[in-house]
């Protein structure tokens, strides 16, 4: 299965103080340092979706490619942006920046449920519940979101569960944790 994944560094990092998520530090690196090393052994192709810091976001050596817009219209904008920047992979997975401990088996676990269940998306899920942004999406549901953004909604789980999805369980909820306070801040 040929698979593309994009980084979610899109957003505006309201939370983290207006900081660009994915450039903060984690561990003595960047996040999205940590991301990268943990998806480029499980896909063929990385995309990172980024509306601010370009230039930086592109000296990591991978394509950058932003939102449609720029009224950073949440996760489904950079989903959008990357389903229609598949070229030889039918599937694209969804991560976002600020979660640096994600699974190492990701792709695997997600693909093999998509087969399996003959379903259009995989989706994350562990004790903590439902992780929409981690996702395993097939390229035919580009129009589909197209309109769905047109129509003015956001919601990534509300859109994924228009379609035939599947959710994937993992044991270790650490995973999925996502970053949003810099060391030092409560």
């Amino acid at each position: 299965m040929q698979v593309t994944a994009v980084i979610l560094a899109g957003g505006r990092g309201t939370r983290m103080g207006g900081i660009d998520k994915g450039l903060a530090p984690y561990q003595g690196t960047r996040m999205i340092d940590h991301v990268l090393l943990r998806l480029q052994a499980q896909v063929n192709t990385l995309l990172i979706n980024a509306n601010r810091n370009l230039d930086i976001y592109r000296q990591l050596g991978f394509p950058v490619i932003a939102d449609f817009n720029q009224q950073f219209d949440g996760p489904l904008a950079g989903i959008q942006a990357g389903l229609h920047h598949l070229q030889d992979s039918e599937w694209l997975l969804t991560v976002p920046c600020d979660s640096p401990l994600l699974p190492l088996d990701l792709v695997q676990r997600l693909s093999e449920a998509v087969v399996s269940n003959r379903a259009s998306i995989a989706i994350a899920r562990s004790a903590s519940g439902n992780h929409p942004v981690f996702s395993l999406l097939h390229r035919d549901l580009a129009k589909n979101l197209d309109a769905y953004l047109a129509s003015g909604e956001r919601r990534v789980s509300a859109w994924q569960a228009r379609h035939p999805h599947v959710f994937v369980d993992f044991a270790d909820d650490t995973a999925f944790t996502n970053i949003n306070t810099l060391p030092g801040e409560p």
